[in-house]
């Protein structure tokens, strides 16, 4: 098995840079650490928990790591684990990547430099970079909303969303679908989109557009949806893959006088309460938010005692029917 001698010998460092990325104590080089980091996956290299948490000690810490809280998903889950973590005796240190895989890092090693007991983490990449630097350090990490490769996930189905949200609108009549979503790069976004895809591919449809953006706001989703209307986009139905997305497509939609919904009916993804405040409310399939954080917390502080994980799975997702769809004129 390998050990920090061999790291160090493979990566040209020494021990103690080598100890240091493991440990996340002091500083190293973004160069350096990528390559003792790249032999550490190489070499699969893990160490012994328990001589790990003896090291440590307990913090009652726990890192919670999201890509935006100005997103209301995610400020909603932020609340809902620091709330959760609170009530178990723990902590919550709360970082924000920004969606950005640098922002990311840095605060990976700041949460080890501040000795976090584990990690809940929305990663920005679905691949075990992030995984890999807290398991080698010995902190048990549990990944929420996007799967990690090798860790424990409490996500809704995105996938299974995306078909709902298609084929509640195909169910209404409606056959020429447009999509608009962001950020392009974010997997649920992704998983939505290939089971919108799937689900038309059924009933014999593909979507007359797709346009997804690298910023999700209002005023990015909107001109979305705008630019495909400006370039001669006639479809009877919107599929916003976030309510966001979806509270873009309505206002692009009356810039242009077109009518929601009777002219052209809009769906979104996740029922913020911002779905229910907007005229006509927003139909919308809706994601189990709070009860993805609080299992998300039990499977944490689960993997942090060493007791066996939880079975529970997030409640299923389901459409909520209000004023933004309606059957297809003829």
């Amino acid at each position: 098995m390998a050990g920090i001698r061999d790291i160090a010998e493979k990566a040209g460092a020494s021990i103690a840079t080598v100890s240091r990325v493991i440990n996340g104590s002091g500083y190293v080089s973004p160069g350096m650490r990528a390559r003792i980091e790249a032999v550490i996956a190489e070499l699969q290299f893990r160490p012994n928990a328990g001589a790990a948490l003896m090291r440590r000690g307990k913090s009652r810490m726990v890192g919670v790591l999201l890509p935006a809280l100005d997103v209301k998903f995610f400020g909603i889950l932020a609340h809902v684990i620091e709330q959760a973590l609170f009530r178990r005796g723990y902590h919550a240190f709360i970082c924000c990547s920004s969606e950005s895989p640098e922002h990311e890092a840095e605060y990976i090693a700041a949460m080890l430099a501040q000795r976090v007991d584990g990690v809940i983490i929305a990663s920005v990449a679905s691949d075990a970079a992030a995984a890999a630097r807290l398991t080698a350090a010995g902190v048990p990490i549990v990944a929420v909303d996007r799967a990690i490769a090798g860790a424990v996930t409490v996500k809704a189905d995105h996938y299974a969303g995306g078909r709902l949200m298609a084929g509640y609108l195909t169910g209404l009549g409606h056959r020429r679908i447009a999509v608009i979503g962001a950020p392009e790069h974010s997997t649920p976004v992704q998983e939505r989109l290939a089971g919108v895809r799937d689900a038309l591919a059924g009933a014999g449809l593909e979507p007359v557009a797709v346009a997804l953006g690298a910023k999700h706001g209002f005023e990015a989703c909107r001109d979305l949806l705008l630019g495909l209307l400006d370039r001669g986009l006639a479809a009877d139905a919107v599929i916003g893959l976030t309510d966001l997305a979806a509270l873009g497509a309505i206002h692009a939609l009356h810039e242009r006088g077109i009518s929601v919904p009777t002219d052209v009916s809009v769906i979104g993804f996740d029922d913020m309460p911002l779905a229910r405040y907007i005229i006509p409310q927003l139909t919308t399939v809706a994601q189990p938010i709070r009860e993805i954080g609080e299992l998300a917390v039990e499977q944490i502080v689960r993997l942090m005692t060493g007791e066996a994980l939880s079975d529970a799975t997030p409640p299923a997702l389901s459409v909520v029917v209000r004023g933004t769809t309606a059957p297809r004129k003829t």
